[in-house]
């Protein structure tokens, strides 16, 4: 037996949109990792940019577990002395770019290296409920119904 190892052209890629109303950031953000990974895949090639392109909308609707909302801190540093800055979650999701909490947590999902870069390419995330994307025909994946702890009402 030969371990099977895919190239460009055994990969079919596909569109699916996933609607992030009431589902927990955590849960979220892990079943997007996989589906950008292609770990969902039986051809699963670790080397390889399997995964779908996934499109995520309504991700200023995201839901956090405990207090993450008003515990949970992102920092960044502008390059200058000094210069480490922070926000909370909920300062993000109720300021200009809400989808960036859900860029966040995939992107931390995903191996540190040149192809996760690759990754997030395939991954595009919307704060409200239209996208740009319909001439693609994307399939709508339910993640509320996948487990009954992936929802959480505010």
């Amino acid at each position: 037996m030969k371990t099977f190892s895919a190239t460009p052209a055994d990969i079919e890629k596909k569109w699916i949109v996933i609607d992030a109303e009431g589902v927990v950031l955590g849960r979220l953000a892990s079943i997007v990792a996989n589906r950008l990974r292609g770990k969902h895949k039986a051809t699963f090639t670790p080397h390889m940019d399997m995964g779908d392109n996934v499109i995520v909308v309504n991700a200023d609707k995201v839901q956090m577990t405990g207090n993450k909302r008003a515990d949970k801190v992102y920092y960044w540093h502008t390059g200058y002395p000094g210069g480490v800055k922070n926000r909370t979650a909920q300062q993000i999701l109720e300021g200009k770019h809400p989808e960036r909490v859900v860029e966040a947590a995939v992107k931390r999902m995903l191996p540190k290296n040149i192809l996760s870069r690759k990754l997030m390419t395939n991954l595009r995330v919307y704060a409200g409920a239209e996208h740009p994307h319909e001439a693609q025909a994307p399939e709508a994946v339910d993640v509320k119904s996948m487990n009954a702890k992936n929802t959480r009402s505010a």
